[in-house]
Order: C-alpha cells, then sequence, then structure tokens
C-alpha cells in the first residue's frame, strides 16, 4: 500500500521526459537550421533591427577598405 503513488510518478516521469525530449529536438533542429537559437518572444522590432543589422553588415563587408 506504501508504493501506490510508484504507480502514478513512473507515467508522468516517462511524460516528462518526452516533453523534455521534444522541446530538445526543436531547438536543436532550429539551431541546426538557422545557425543560432531561437529568439523567444521576437516582434517587429527585433524583425526590423534584424534586418537593418543585416543590411549594415552586408555594407560594411562591400565598402572598399579604408
Amino acid at each position: 500500500m506504501g508504493l501506490q503513488w510508484l504507480e502514478a510518478a513512473l507515467p508522468l516521469g516517462i511524460i516528462a521526459g518526452m516533453l523534455c525530449v521534444m522541446g530538445n529536438a526543436q531547438y536543436y533542429i532550429h539551431k541546426a537550421a538557422h545557425g543560432r537559437p531561437k529568439h523567444i518572444g521576437n516582434d517587429m522590432w527585433d524583425v526590423a533591427m534584424e534586418r537593418r543589422d543585416e543590411k549594415l553588415i552586408q555594407q560594411a563587408a562591400s565598402a572598399p577598405p579604408s
């Protein structure tokens, strides 16, 4: 009677483990596809700043060295 909690803990542990595996799989797949971890909470401002940064980096790379 003392180990009845184990009947519930084992399936819950399996479910929690599978959730962790799925979350890590998403993280590593996104990182492999995009080369960096996913930015959580990316809004329109962040997207605009990323585009601006990319444009500035391209302009700096194509500029003749001074």
